[in-house]
């Protein structure tokens, strides 16, 4: 077991390792996300959130304006 901290920890293997620790965690991810008809429709209607929030802010400030 302490063969293997000692093989990780020299700088080439442990870039090796990191490559394949994040790899597996992006395409893990892309998985995740682009799979499953729920979770996609889901993440669509999402879309437009920021746009959404704006357009209910506006009149408000505008009354807030007038008075």
């Amino acid at each position: 077991m302490l063969d293997l901290w000692y093989w990780i920890a020299d700088m080439s293997n442990s870039k090796i390792v990191a490559l394949l620790l994040f790899s597996t965690t992006f395409v893990g991810i892309l998985v995740y996300v682009f799979t499953g008809k729920k979770r996609s429709e889901r993440l669509e209607s999402y879309r437009y959130i920021p746009f959404q929030d704006d357009e209910d802010e506006q009149p408000n400030r505008e009354d807030e304006n007038r008075s």
